[in-house]
């Protein structure tokens, strides 16, 4: 049970982080936002305690764009904020939970244990990782490597990517591309506007999809699709 501690009061993080190794959990310290969402975004982590007022990137700043990242993370938001106007901005923003400062920590455990147990139960009914060439998909994180390196995606750039892969070897069409972006709540645009978009966003692909052994093909008057092989250079 790998957890990320985003906490700026030094004697409040080293007293949480014995705790909670005591009771069982690997615990990886932060004292900023930055380094937080760096970590988030490029290690594995189970869950994650995240202070809003931490310094260089606030809390939910950093909420926002991991979200944003991994829709399925779970993310405890712990704080001194106790409005109702500051619960809801957290939940909407994509906390799993909300826990306010001071606190007692068998509550505080309590809640860790629940946020675990509903993400490993969405983690069993999820769609596994799969490999297309050296393309890895990792659909519940929503994340893509290509031999290993992380490809930066946007929700729109992922949502192709995934489309294209359930669909490999079949022409998808660019009205399927267009509902999937209407659903996926991700990039705002209208669903005339993602149409007239969708060749930006394959010439994007293709080229982060350089070295993956996969290439997208233009079918005219159809759409699109994935199949092995680079694309010509040129």
């Amino acid at each position: 049970m790998r957890l990320l501690l985003a906490e700026d009061d030094a004697l409040l993080a080293d007293a949480l982080s014995a705790q909670l190794r005591q009771a069982g959990f690997d615990v990886e310290h932060v004292e900023n936002g930055a380094v937080a969402e760096y970590l988030l975004l490029r290690q594995s982590f189970d869950l994650a305690i995240l202070d809003l007022g931490l310094p260089m990137l606030d809390g939910l700043s950093v909420l926002k764009r991991v979200h944003a990242a991994k829709p399925s993370f779970p993310v405890l938001v712990l704080t001194a904020l106790d409005d109702l106007e500051s619960r809801v901005t957290v939940l909407n923003a994509g906390a799993e939970d909300y826990l306010t400062k001071p606190f007692d920590f068998p509550e505080l455990e309590a809640r860790l244990r629940v946020l675990l147990r509903r993400s490993q139960a969405a983690s069993q009914a999820a769609p596994a990782a799969s490999t297309l060439g050296r393309l890895l998909l990792e659909p519940q994180a929503r994340r893509a490597s290509v031999a290993g390196e992380p490809l930066e995606l946007s929700p729109r750039e992922w949502t192709l990517l995934e489309q294209l892969s359930t669909h490999r070897d079949q022409v998808l069409t660019k009205e399927q591309i267009t509902q999937a972006w209407s659903g996926d709540g991700g990039e705002a645009g209208s669903a005339g506007a993602a149409g007239n978009s969708i060749e930006v966003y394959i010439h994007r692909l293709r080229r982060k999809l350089e070295g993956s052994g996969l290439s997208i093909r233009t079918v005219r008057g159809l759409g699109y699709l994935l199949e092995s092989g680079e694309a010509p250079r040129g």
